[in-house]
């Protein structure tokens, strides 16, 4: 019966999925190759098979939009199955070309490969040297807009080949200049608004700004939502049914640790002691020893119910907080670019508040992590991630991080501030001693 079952269901499943992976190889390659072919159709029928490009004038912007999203999916498809390819390939030996024949699979030929390999590459190279220079510019912080299109006229001028050699952009905390930079800003901003092309470049400027904060609240709603998602769903959909499986089993502990049986015998003495007071102050009948024992029973069977299913919870939690570092971790992986636009947004943000605003920020930072009272936060928060995962808490520990962790965090901020913050902006740095004393 057993052979039967495997030979009927089994066999043909593993013989099948044995197949996919033989297949693996040409199955990514083809998945690449079309892909490319979809990038040309773009290019053949809206740009006369040209780069797809938004300096091109004869689409409007949210068109292009939408091409340029298109684009980008396409081109991270195409890409990731060619490292599949590599990879697949990596592994292949004349065991696997044997087991394959046998299979009746037959690859194609090295003349075809070849040939589909080189159109990949000549859709693909086009796009490239654009989204490593896109990767260059958004580590660099934006200055105010008609800083930015002064930099657009400076750019436009011819240029040795020793300053080319040097590097196009960097972060305000690693510029240092002569003169002060308001006076370098005033220059450059009088220079922009005396070019006649400023106007476009204003425009220009304005939509990239608003193409990348647009990128940035996006990506941060999706470090957000994905993970209390994955959470949510992994734990209803997946975790729970598991767990619940294995802990519905009678030989099960209800507690987990001991912190929730005393909270459980708290209760129950609770329970029992009001009964007793009741009785006493109530001109009924007294109660017999038979109806609390009763009701005693009943009360411990619905308390070992609230805590099983506290410590079932506690479980879950572990296992769906897994998955949501998973999911997290894998969204960082995948949206590099996305980052370096966050990087930039937040640069932006940060670097155009005003001194006041700044030391407002670095004060309540400060006092909420690393203050007098920051303590009792930390030992909350430690309670409740401890009571999250059904552990008990460890007092030790609580005592020993709240005496390490924030002056660590504190001595890591202040040198931040010497180190960086007293050279971008010392104004600020005065404002936060000022409004600390």
């Amino acid at each position: 019966m057993r052979n039967s079952v495997f030979s009927q269901k089994i066999y043909p499943f593993l013989l099948s999925a044995y197949k996919w992976y033989l297949q693996t190889p040409e199955r990514s390659l083809e998945e690449a190759y079309q892909t490319a072919l979809k990038i040309k159709e773009i290019e053949d029928k809206h740009f006369n098979g040209n780069k797809i490009t938004s300096d091109s004038s004869v689409y409007s912007s949210s068109v292009m939009d939408y091409l340029e999203i298109e684009l980008k999916k396409l081109l991270k498809n195409a890409r990731m199955r060619l490292t599949e390819f590599k990879a697949s390939r990596w592994f292949s030996n004349e065991s696997k070309k044997k087991a394959a024949f046998k299979a009746g699979i037959e690859y194609p030929s090295p003349a075809s490969v070849l040939e589909k390999l080189e159109f990949i590459d000549i859709v693909i190279s086009k796009y490239t040297i654009d989204d490593q220079e896109t990767n260059i510019s958004n580590s660099a912080p934006p200055s105010i807009i008609v800083a930015d299109n002064a930099a657009i006229v400076q750019s436009r001028k011819p240029k040795s080949s020793f300053q080319n050699s040097e590097p196009k952009s960097k972060r305000k905390a690693d510029t240092t200049g002569v003169l002060p930079r308001s006076i370098l800003t005033t220059i450059n901003r009088l220079q922009a608004e005396l070019d006649p092309n400023s106007e476009q470049d204003v425009v220009k400027n304005f939509r990239q700004t608003q193409k990348r904060t647009i990128i940035s609240i996006r990506f941060i709603l999706l470090l957000i939502i994905i993970p209390l998602l994955t959470h949510q769903l992994t734990k209803a959909l997946v975790v729970g049914p598991l767990v619940d499986k294995f802990r519905n089993s009678p030989t099960v502990q209800v507690f987990l640790n001991s912190e929730m049986e005393e909270e459980a015998l708290e209760k129950i003495q609770r329970f029992e002691e009001r009964i007793k007071f009741k009785n006493l102050m109530s001109d009924a009948p007294p109660i017999s020893s038979q109806e609390i024992e009763n009701q005693m029973r009943e009360k411990a069977q619905e308390v070992a119910e609230e805590f099983s299913a506290e410590s079932s919870n506690a479980i879950k939690n572990v296992f769906a907080d897994i998955f949501s570092v998973g999911a997290f971790i894998w969204l960082l992986i995948i949206s590099k670019s996305s980052i370096a636009v966050l990087k930039d947004f937040f640069d932006h943000v940060v670097y155009g508040l005003s001194d006041s605003a700044k030391a407002f920020i670095i004060i309540l930072f400060t006092d909420v992590f690393v203050g007098f009272h920051s303590p009792h936060g930390w030992e909350v928060l430690l309670e409740g991630i401890s009571r999250h995962w059904g552990l008990p808490a460890n007092r030790d520990f609580i005592f020993l991080f709240i005496a390490t962790f924030p002056v660590i965090l504190d001595t890591i901020f202040k040198y931040w501030i010497f180190r960086y913050l007293n050279r971008i902006s010392p104004s600020a740095v005065a404002t936060y001693h000022n409004m600390n004393e």
